[in-house]
């Protein structure tokens, strides 16, 4: 599975990120180490910022599959991005739940207050927005998670609020 044009992934991650790699693979059998994949190119991200398909081709090198299955990884799952992002990742909930409490409202106050839409990161680099599904946070709808941290139960002063604190 290997390709000679691939960069390896030891050559593209510090000695830390790759000791956190190979503390992954470790946890599975050698003929099933491909399930360790999200959490690799978790740690990928995390050194890189996102996934571009040099990393993504060493991820599946690294692990012995075919590259279209780090593609699919990446494709579907909200967390993974594929372009550069800013320091602050935004994703909001707009699923029935958020939806129904107000998520449109602040998608909206984001457009009207920072000029941005889902997809898009502010002129200044500092904050991306990205629309999800379900996060699992129903009881605190609407919500959103900025940078791995949840914020629940919002209204458009409370983030602001949060906006403002982040800046």
């Amino acid at each position: 599975m290997t390709d000679s044009n691939s960069t390896p992934l030891s050559e593209l991650l510090s000695s830390e990120r790759l000791e956190q790699v190979e503390g992954w693979v470790k946890k599975y059998p050698e003929e099933r180490k491909r399930a360790a994949i999200i959490p690799i190119m978790s740690i990928v991200q995390e050194e890189h910022g996102h996934l571009t398909q040099a990393l993504m081709d060493a991820v599946a090198d690294y692990l012995s599959c075919p590259k279209i299955a780090a593609y699919e990884v990446a494709s579907f799952y909200s967390m993974f991005r594929l372009k550069p992002a800013g320091k602050y990742v935004i994703s909001l909930c707009t699923n029935v739940s958020c939806m129904l409490a107000g998520s449109e409202d602040i998608k909206k106050w984001f457009r009207d207050e920072l000029g941005v839409a889902p997809g898009e990161t502010t002129e200044d680099g500092v904050f991306t927005l990205k629309e999800v599904e379900c996060m699992a946070a129903c009881g605190g709808a609407p919500m959103l998670e900025v940078n791995k941290q949840y914020h629940e139960n919002l209204n458009i002063d409370k983030v602001a609020d949060l906006i403002k604190e982040l800046k």
